[in-house]
């Protein structure tokens, strides 16, 4: 097996947005207002999200222990859910349209790296929720990925590619395997 220099990892083309000042206060108040499970209180998430630069619709709800990246990164519409344990990693831009529901431990994952590169660089790609979208239970979203609207990612599955709208989606990788009729 061939040694890889770590030394040439550097991915300083990436810029996360905000100072370090910011990107360091942000870390506490997630710590302290979102992970924290003695926060029940969403209204407050919600201030603190728009505070630090997201764009939080109304009727959204928090629950505990998410975990946000990068709130400026951070598009929510209106009546979203958000449930518990739930890590948003936005490293670029996630967007998640209105009456979109991000089921418990679920992840948006917008960052991964070119395993092919002794370097391991950083490949970074913008996610989007259409409205309606339901990201089930443990369901991973990978990067450049669009959750097409009232789409369904099945619990526990990984979406790798574009899922259409009014589709359920299922398995690693998720594949197409019904349609989703609304009543």
């Amino acid at each position: 097996m061939p040694k890889v220099n770590l030394a040439f990892y550097n991915n300083d083309w990436y810029n996360p947005g905000g100072s370090a000042f910011k990107r360091t206060l942000w870390h506490f108040f997630n710590v302290l207002f979102l992970l924290n499970p003695l926060n029940p209180v969403s209204g407050l998430k919600v201030h603190l999200l728009r505070f630090f630069g997201a764009k939080v619709g109304k009727g959204v709800i928090i629950k505990t222990g998410v975990n946000i990246k990068y709130p400026w990164h951070l598009v929510i519409g209106n009546h979203v859910w958000i449930g518990e344990n739930v890590w948003i990693d936005n490293l670029v831009t996630v967007t998640i349209a209105d009456n979109s529901t991000l089921s418990q431990g679920c992840m948006l994952l917008t960052g991964s790296h070119d395993y092919k590169q002794s370097a391991f660089d950083l490949l970074v790609g913008e996610i989007h929720l259409k409205e309606g979208s339901w990201i089930g239970a443990k369901a991973i979203v990978c990067p450049n990925v669009t959750c097409g609207s009232h789409s369904v990612l099945a619990a526990g599955s990984v979406a790798t590619r574009i899922l259409e709208p009014y589709t359920i989606y299922q398995g690693n990788p998720a594949v197409a395997k019904r349609e989703r009729i609304l009543e």
